[in-house]
C-alpha cells in the first residue's frame, strides 16, 4: 500500500476507542507527530504521567491494527468521508480555540463557512408540539437570511430547526454522538440525507460507530463552537442542551432562550438560564439584533414567500388559523373537491406552512 502517511496514523489513533481529544492532543505535543507516537515504545508511554495504565496496555494491543486501519481510510475516502486534523487548511479555526478541540473530525458534505454567521438551535428530544414549531420556525427564520443552523441531529428540538433550515433552503449542520455513517435516531434519516446536500455532516466518529451515551456530551463542545450563539428553545432542569448552553459561555458565545410556563418541566431549563443572564428569545429579530442584521429584511423575505404561493394555496391558507378545522370544513368554505383540497392541503404541509395535528384536522403553523 505504500508509505504510510500522517493522516493515516492519525486515523489508526483516532479508531482506538481509548484515547480522545485531549490525551490525543498530549500525545501529539509530547511526540511532534502521530507517526511518533505510533512508534512509541511500552516503556516511554508509562512514563507519561496523562496515560493510565489501561491506556498504555490498549495501545499496545492495537499497535498490530495498523493495516486494517489504512484499508478502511482508503475506503472511506472512496465513500466521500472526509478525514481532517487540526493542521489542514479545510479544518474549521472555530475549533481551534476551544480547549478540548477534536484532533480529527470525519466529515460529509460541507463545513460551515466561518466567514458567515452561525446558530446553535438545540433543545429537548421530548419537546412539546410548541417547542417544535417553535424550533422549525426559528429555523426556517434565520437559515432564510443566510445564518448557518447547527445542532446534533437528535429527535425534537435539534430536527426540527434543522428541518426547517433545509426546507427552505439554507444551510444546516449536524455533529453526530455516533459513526459519521450512522444516522441515529433513524427517524431523522431523510433529514440526514438532506443536511449533507444543503449543508454537512460533522463527528469525530468514525465509520460504523456506535451511538454511545458519552459520546453526546463530547459532541455538545463542537455544536458550540461552531455557533456565534446558542439557542435553547426547551430544555428540563438537568438537559444535555444545558451542557451545551454552559460550554457556550465558557467559550465566550451568546446564549438565548425561549420562555416557557412557570409549571411547564420543558421550560425549568430555559427559564433557568434567562435567571442566570441568558438573552431572551421571542422571536428571530431578538437574535438577529445580536447578529447586527436589519429585521427589515425578515419581514422582506416572509413577504416573499407568501407571494410564491399559488392562488388556490392561498385561498386554503386564507380558511386556516391557529384553531385546527376539519377537512371538511376546509372544502366548505374553500369550493374545491376532496381531491382538490387534499393535494393543496399536503403542499402546503410539505413547504411548512401549514400542520397536520390529528387526522385530518389543519391549523397554520406559529409565526
Amino acid at each position: 500500500m505504500g508509505n504510510v502517511t500522517e493522516a493515516e496514523y492519525c486515523y489508526w489513533l483516532s479508531r482506538t476507542g481509548f484515547i480522545g481529544a485531549v490525551k490525543a492532543r498530549q500525545l501529539l505535543e509530547y511526540a511532534g507527530s502521530f507517526e511518533a507516537i505510533y512508534n512509541m515504545k511500552k516503556q516511554e508511554l508509562k512514563h507519561l504521567p496523562f496515560l493510565r495504565e489501561s491506556d498504555v496496555t490498549g495501545m499496545e494491543a492495537v499497535h498490530l491494527d495498523l493495516d486494517l486501519r489504512r484499508r478502511e481510510y482508503a475506503q472511506m475516502k472512496k465513500d466521500g468521508i472526509r478525514f481532517l486534523m487540526p493542521g489542514d487548511p479545510e479544518y474549521p479555526k472555530q475549533l481551534k480555540n476551544i480547549y478540548d478541540m477534536p484532533m480529527w473530525l470525519f466529515v460529509k458534505g460541507k463545513l460551515p463557512d466561518s466567514e458567515r454567521p452561525a446558530a446553535a438551535l438545540i433543545g429537548a428530544r421530548s419537546c412539546t408540539d410548541y417547542g417544535r414549531q417553535e424550533a422549525e420556525y426559528l429555523g426556517k427564520e434565520l437559515a432564510l437570511l443566510g445564518i448557518q443552523i447547527i445542532s446534533g441531529l437528535a429527535r425534537g428540538v435539534d430536527g426540527a430547526g434543522q428541518d426547517g433550515a433545509v426546507r427552505c433552503g439554507g444551510a444546516a449542520y449536524a455533529v453526530l454522538g455516533s459513526g459519521i455513517d450512522v444516522c441515529y435516531p433513524r427517524t431523522n434519516l431523510k433529514l440526514y440525507k438532506a443536511i449533507q446536500e444543503k449543508g454537512g455532516i460533522l463527528s469525530e466518529y468514525g465509520p460504523g460507530e456506535s451511538p454511545l451515551a458519552w459520546h453526546f456530551p463530547c459532541r455538545n463542545r463542537i455544536i458550540s463552537g461552531l455557533s456565534d450563539a446558542v439557542i435553547v428553545v426547551e430544555a428540563r432542569k438537568k438537559s444535555g442542551s444545558l451542557i451545551t448552553a454552559d460550554l457556550a459561555l465558557e467559550q465566550g458565545k451568546e446564549v438565548f432562550a425561549l420562555p416557557g410556563r412557570r409549571t411547564d418541566p420543558l421550560s425549568a431549563g430555559c427559564n433557568g438560564l434567562i435567571r442566570q443572564g441568558a438573552a431572551i428569545v421571542t422571536a428571530p429579530d431578538d437574535i438577529l439584533e445580536f447578529f447586527r442584521i436589519k429585521c427589515k429584511n425578515l419581514r422582506k423575505d416572509k413577504k416573499n414567500a407568501e407571494n410564491i404561493l399559488a392562488k388556490t394555496e392561498k385561498m386554503v391558507y386564507s380558511c386556516l388559523d391557529s384553531q385546527p378545522k376539519h377537512l371538511e370544513e376546509i372544502m366548505q368554505i374553500s369550493g374545491l373537491s376532496l381531491a382538490e383540497c387534499m393535494d393543496v392541503l399536503l403542499g402546503l404541509e410539505r413547504k411548512g406552512y401549514i400542520l397536520q395535528p390529528l387526522n385530518q384536522y389543519y391549523t397554520r403553523k406559529l409565526e
